[in-house]
């Protein structure tokens, strides 16, 4: 039958069916299921040829604006909350695990390899932050020489990428190995509440639709471990602006830190020895092949 005799049910019928040979189920279901849902949106709105025009140019300049350093379908991901929905869905089988949360744009650099208790931030500027913890699997027990990736962005809301002119790669970017007893911890500065970038695609779709742009201040952590799911997650600061609107919903209360003032000479695994700002996140790692009843 020629396209032009098809209705519309007829016509999704048919792109549903030319995937039929498809080798993987996996693949082929997830097709089968884009494509009736895709059809039944064109159908609902009643999409108009300018319209369709416009998503295909707005889709295209999205893709010309990822780089090495950027990422702007990650951040449309992120601001329509399918990030976090995907983060949602797969860790619901992992109930005692620490929360995950969204990976975010930013992570797309090498994070220079540290050594415990070194600084992440050595040319930005604001309050000296200490950050520690431990990392146990789901009964308590510790997981020895886990790796913890974290970054941040600085004192005034920007990352390293967001600054190559001013500000070396790796700044307030670390890669740790923890301890035999599971323990990590290093040395920071508290960081800011701050915007997406808006300087794209997804900067016009939050103008046209009245959304502000802002994040809650955080650090973001990957912990990996041989035998467990790897973790991606955030610690937020406690006394942020944002955190009930974070524009990417991300926010899980669980993952909300204090960020606690000490005074000179407190005793803390870095060393410091000026007035500093203490957080801890223990991480709770899912071992890969366990009960998942």
């Amino acid at each position: 039958m020629t396209t032009e005799m098809l209705g519309p049910a007829a016509l999704a019928q048919e792109v549903v069916a030319s995937f039929e040979e498809t080798a993987d189920p996996r693949l082929k279901e997830i097709l089968h299921s884009l494509t009736r849902h895709l059809h039944d949106f064109v159908g609902e709105v009643g999409l108009t040829f300018e319209e369709w025009e416009t998503a295909i140019d707005f889709l295209t300049r999205t893709g010309h604006k990822c780089d090495d350093v950027r990422q702007e379908f990650i951040l449309l991901s992120d601001v329509l909350g399918v990030s976090m929905l995907v983060e949602t869905l797969n860790g619901i089988e992992t109930p005692d695990a620490t929360d995950s949360t969204v990976l975010g744009p930013f992570h797309m650099v090498d994070s220079p390899t540290r050594v415990l208790g070194a600084n992440i931030s050595p040319s930005s500027v604001g309050r000296t932050c200490v950050v520690h913890g431990t990392v146990r699997d789901e009964q308590g027990q510790a997981v020895p020489h886990a790796v913890v990736d974290v970054w941040q962005a600085d004192a005034h809301g920007f990352y390293d990428v967001q600054q190559p002119d001013t500000k070396p790669q790796g700044d307030g970017r670390g890669l740790f190995t923890a301890d035999e007893h599971g323990r990590f911890y290093f040395q920071s500065i508290v960081p800011a509440h701050y915007p997406i970038p808006t300087d794209g695609p997804v900067g016009e779709l939050l103008s046209a639709t009245g959304r502000h742009a802002y994040r809650p201040a955080h650090i973001h952590f990957i912990v990996a471990a041989p035998g467990f799911r790897e973790l991606i997650t955030h610690i937020f600061v406690n006394d942020s602006e944002y955190l009930d609107c974070d524009a990417v919903f991300a926010v899980k209360q669980s993952l909300i830190r204090d960020f606690v003032p000490r005074a000179a000479g407190t005793a803390n695994p870095c060393g410091v020895k000026e007035p500093f700002v203490e957080a801890q996140i223990d991480i709770s790692l899912h071992k890969e092949g366990g009960d998942e009843s």
